[in-house]
């Protein structure tokens, strides 16, 4: 037996939960990366000052929508199609799905580029940007934004090779670019030796170098024959169907990002009423919100193609125990993180600033909102096994949700200049809806 054979064999009928950790291992890894990444790359702007920082609290959620929307929903939507077709041994639509992926990441990420570059500094300003705060999201989101492209094509190849089950060869590419952005942010934005101190700037430039080397990576690992399919620029024929199976989950499952982050800018919008170092502070408190979604896709995107298989080979019995065995893994994991962070706020919020107003409502959000992560992470992994279903409306609904919940109380609160506190308990409540309607939602939904 041949050893992709070996290695199909073992994701439709290996154990579920060793199987499912020694795939989630390398992605975990990865997503760890993701995370410093993010961490060193606030401690650059902190260094820069409050404003600054207040102005990355206004980029950040739409620089994390475009990882969010790239890698976990359309890049879950290509993983998920592609091992659906290796399930059922069709190795033929797996390798012709490969270009018709290639082809929606271009085009979204270009899409995605010119959105920003033209209407980002209006975002900025709905979201109570103002004077030197806008002045420096505005500079900072046109160079990062300008490499939106190359983040969608960087997670779609990702996203291509997960789909066969191959974890390792995307894994260890984005920690080594990963580690790549850390140095080249903080000696661009910084100042290091002859180079020159660039600010914001330079921590954008970094990131586009970096991911830059990511995509040139894996385009020469796919066309090299190292994969298990292989990218051949030869003239193909568009087939309606192959982008119709990507995007019947991939353009649903984008809904479910877009709904975070919109609860997200509507919580940024109302805090920055409440004046910078509320903002700022908010800032810290929900950057770590948003490094969850790395921390429970290392576990989902394992999911993905185990599931995908099992259903592409008529096992949903399987599929739905993978399902459920990845979201209490998941559950696990940032129930931990919420746990250190109530009990000890100051280890993650002293890591970006020694502002004691700042860092009062850095510690508040933390401590309040710490004990719902667990239910974040449930409806998570949840949502992204349901990619490899083909079954995404009772995530996406399980998102309205939370998103009516938080436009409507949020209004409420601010009509009644609640405190920055009170908006801290909405997002917790926000979190913990998310996640029980998401696993309702996935037990009453037939997976056929």
């Amino acid at each position: 037996m041949s050893s992709p054979n070996l290695h199909l064999q073992r994701m439709l009928h290996g154990p579920i939960l060793p199987t499912l950790l020694r795939l989630s291992a390398p992605n975990v890894l990865a997503m760890v990366m993701t995370v410093l990444v993010g961490i060193a790359e606030t401690y650059y702007v902190g260094r820069l000052g409050t404003a600054p920082l207040a102005a990355m609290a206004l980029v950040f959620p739409f620089a994390m929508l475009t990882q969010m929307m790239s890698a976990g929903a359309m890049g879950g939507g290509v993983s998920a199609s592609i091992s659906r077709a290796l399930g059922a041994s069709d190795t033929a639509r797996a390798q012709t799905l490969l270009m018709h992926a290639l082809l929606i990441g271009l085009g979204a990420g270009l899409l995605y580029s010119a959105i920003f570059l033209l209407a980002g500094p209006a975002f900025y300003r709905l979201l109570g940007g103002k004077e030197a705060v806008l002045h420096e999201a505005v500079h900072y989101a046109q160079v990062l934004f300008s490499g939106a492209v190359l983040v969608w094509l960087l997670n779609t190849l990702a996203s291509i090779l997960r789909g066969t089950g191959n974890m390792r060869v995307p894994s260890v590419t984005l920690v080594l670019i990963s580690v790549l952005q850390i140095v080249l942010g903080g000696a661009l934005s910084l100042g290091a030796g002859p180079v020159p101190a660039m600010g914001m700037v330079g921590v954008a430039l970094g990131h586009i170098v970096a991911t830059a080397t990511g995509v040139a990576y894996f385009l020469w690992h796919l066309m090299s024959g190292r994969a298990r399919l292989r990218l051949q620029l030869a003239r193909f024929d568009l087939q309606r169907d192959l982008f119709a199976d990507i995007l019947k989950v991939g353009a649903v499952a984008c809904l479910s990002p877009l709904q975070s982050v919109l609860a997200i800018l509507i919580f940024t919008g109302l805090l920055a009423q409440l004046g910078t170092e509320a903002l700022a502070g908010y800032g810290i408190g929900q950057r770590l919100e948003f490094l969850l979604i790395p921390i429970s896709f290392g576990i989902g995107m394992a999911s993905v193609p185990m599931v995908g298989m099992a259903m592409g080979s008529g096992n949903v019995q399987r599929a739905r125990r993978v399902a459920w065995t990845a979201a209490s893994v998941s559950a696990f994991n940032l129930a931990f993180i919420g746990a250190v962070v109530t009990l000890a706020p100051d280890l993650w919020a002293r890591l970006f600033t020694q502002d004691d107003t700042v860092l009062g409502f850095a510690r508040q959000y933390l401590v309040t909102a710490g004990p719902a992560f667990a239910f974040f992470g449930l409806g998570l992994t949840l949502y992204f096994a349901s990619q490899g279903s083909g079954r995404m409306v009772g995530p996406v609904l399980a998102g309205t949700a939370r998103l009516v919940l938080v436009a409507g109380a949020g209004y409420w609160l601010s009509q009644q200049h609640a405190a920055a506190g009170h908006f801290y308990v909405l997002v917790a409540l926000a979190m913990v809806l998310y996640g029980v309607v998401t696993a309702v939602a996935v037990k009453l939904t037939p997976w056929q």
